[in-house]
């Protein structure tokens, strides 16, 4: 019995071995060929930024390309779609927003796609904080003033934002819901055309980005009344959060983060995950990220599931309050 042992021994190691080579073997080669990353928004904006600024890092870290695939359309449906559909070989990533994760599964009655099931968390990469102004000739200098003049005015004070259910929009009904006030969304064909319109006084306040709204803020044609984010920004110290300015609980931004298809190997999302947030450490990536009026968020996988998973709660409850749907 005691020579047997080590012959049973050997030829369970024989057998295992074929099954364990692939995975030893795999954690090895990867990556071998370019990566490709998706970016289910048109070139130029936030999440395009951010995709290509961490990609071109992790590109250097990883020794391959990373090519940005910008897949547009539907709210960042399309370009979700498009994951779905990748080998999950760590070859197809995504960088993603909030929206098309957090707020289109409570837009929409039909959706291809289920947040938590479909895809792998891989990174969270960085937070967009909205900046909440105001046109000069409201009269009102900060949250607290706003929220008194909105009870006292219950529908007429007005925000532009740049369509139904985008962030701009869903800010707008958070506001409401925290300060228990009702003021009145106008939404507009973009980004643009909703900042347009508060600096033409055809609305009153609008959530825009820090980027976009600053030049106007310095020039005095727009009025800062808080920053969405849960912190003051590192590099615009001089503006309180919307929190801290009368509004205790509020935080609205987007955020931008890094998935794979569902199904992926963990050796392969740990590397991704690792170089992601060293790549996003890097003094160039962070003071670049910081001089757009950004914030660098990187997590591990783990901590970017529980993200996903508390920010859906939290814009599924404020798109239902508001009654926002989109068919």
């Amino acid at each position: 019995m005691r020579h047997t042992l080590p012959l049973i021994a050997a030829a369970a190691t024989a057998l295992l071995m074929p099954m364990l080579m692939p995975v030893a073997l795999h954690a090895q080669s990867y990556p071998n060929k370019p990566i490709r990353l998706i970016v289910p928004f048109p070139p130029g904006g936030g999440v395009d930024f951010v995709g290509r600024v961490v990609g071109q890092e992790l590109g250097k870290r990883l020794g391959q390309q990373v090519a940005v695939d910008n897949r547009a359309g539907a709210n960042g449906i399309v370009g979700l779609q498009a994951l779905m559909a990748a080998a999950p070989d760590g070859y197809t990533i995504a960088a993603v927003s909030a929206g098309p994760l957090a707020c289109n599964p409570h837009l929409y009655s039909k959706l291809p796609y289920d947040t938590l099931r479909d895809f792998t968390p891989i990174a969270n990469m960085i937070n967009f904080p909205l900046m909440l102004v105001a046109h000069p000739s409201l009269p009102v200098k900060n949250v607290k003033e706003l929220i008194a003049l909105a009870k006292a005015k219950p529908g007429e004070i007005t925000y532009s934002h740049p369509g139904v259910g985008n962030t701009g929009h869903i800010a707008g009904e958070l506001l409401n819901a925290v300060g228990k006030v009702h003021t009145a969304g106008i939404p507009y064909k973009g980004t643009a055309p909703s900042v347009i319109a508060v600096l033409s006084g055809e609305a009153h306040l609008t959530y825009s980005s820090i980027p976009t709204a600053l030049p106007y803020i310095r020039a005095g044609r727009l009025r800062a009344l808080g920053v969405g984010n849960a912190k003051r920004m590192p590099s615009l110290p001089e503006f309180p959060t919307v929190a801290e300015a009368g509004l205790p609980g509020y935080e609205a931004y987007a955020w931008g983060g890094m998935l794979g298809p569902a199904k992926m190997p963990n050796d392969i999302v740990q590397r991704l995950s690792r170089d992601i947030v060293a790549s996003i450490n890097t003094k160039d990536v962070t003071d670049r990220m910081l001089n757009e009026g950004t914030v660098p968020t990187p997590s591990t996988p783990e901590e970017f599931t529980a993200y996903i998973t508390s920010e859906l709660k939290k814009w599924g409850d404020v798109i239902r309050s508001a009654k926002i749907k989109i068919e």
